[in-house]
């Protein structure tokens, strides 16, 4: 299996328009919006606070989210820290792991981006039962409320998350 993760910048045309067409499921749109909600919120020149990120499978996008870090970041986030927002998985493919495989993947690319990031931090609606469940399960841990009773999740990172494979 070929996935991978790269910038939106780096997508091609065709990919671009392939990705115009990722749905989630109607019931995951108040906790994620929909994708051209996320892509409205690149700005149309690179700014060093924001990163669209690409989840390939196949060379064929199934992923989308987006990573914040400072002037950019939330108020809820720690200075040291890059946020992640609008992950969603297109719901051809949920269900067959590739929300692991983009977090694993976010994980462990974040330090080309931003290497001075240590941690990510997220805001979760607690309703959304199946976001707090795969955050937990790849590591995320609980830290208190964000805002509005939405919940804030971390995940530090380590030597080996941030280390490029051999």
């Amino acid at each position: 299996m070929t996935t991978r993760l790269c910038a939106y910048e780096d997508l091609n045309a065709k990919q671009r328009e392939q990705l115009n067409s990722l749905e989630v499921f109607p019931e995951q749109i108040p906790f994620c919006g929909d994708i051209y909600c996320a892509l409205y919120s690149l700005p149309a020149q690179r700014h060093p606070g924001i990163q669209g990120l690409v989840l390939l499978h196949h060379e064929h996008p199934v992923a989308f989210m987006l990573l914040k870090r400072f002037p950019l970041l939330a108020h809820w986030a720690a200075p040291d820290s890059a946020t992640l927002h609008a992950l969603q998985v297109d719901k051809r493919v949920q269900g067959q792991g590739l929300g692991k495989i983009c977090l694993r993947l976010l994980a462990q690319s974040v330090h080309h981006y931003w290497p001075e990031i240590n941690q990510l931090m997220l805001s979760v609606n607690p309703a959304n039962t199946s976001a707090v469940a795969l955050y937990l399960s790849q590591g995320w841990f609980e830290s208190g409320e964000a805002y509005r009773g939405e919940r804030r999740l971390v995940l530090p990172l380590t030597p080996w998350q941030v280390k490029p494979a051999a």
